[in-house]
């Protein structure tokens, strides 16, 4: 099991490893840097947090008038 302070590992241990590593940075929100031949490859990096869209657009939208009622103007169809 990897460590929260470790941040680099070799590319063979997070292969065989991945689904755990990703388990522990979405936990901690720490990177880790995987490393080919002790260079450094690519990064695991937690994704960004997201707001809940359940109520962000809240008191976005303003009532401008009566949408229920009919108009009060006549319309008339453009039959060919």
């Amino acid at each position: 099991m990897m460590l929260p302070t470790q941040t680099e590992i070799g590319a063979g241990a997070f292969k065989s490893q991945c689904l755990k590593l990703l388990d522990t940075v979405a936990l901690t929100r720490t990177p880790i840097i995987i490393t080919k031949h002790g260079k450094a490859v690519a990064k695991l990096v937690p994704m960004p947090v997201t707001a809940d869209l359940f109520g962000a657009m809240s008191g976005s939208v303003t009532f401008a008038g009566d949408i229920i009622s009919p108009l009060e103007n006549e319309w008339e169809a453009a039959c060919p």
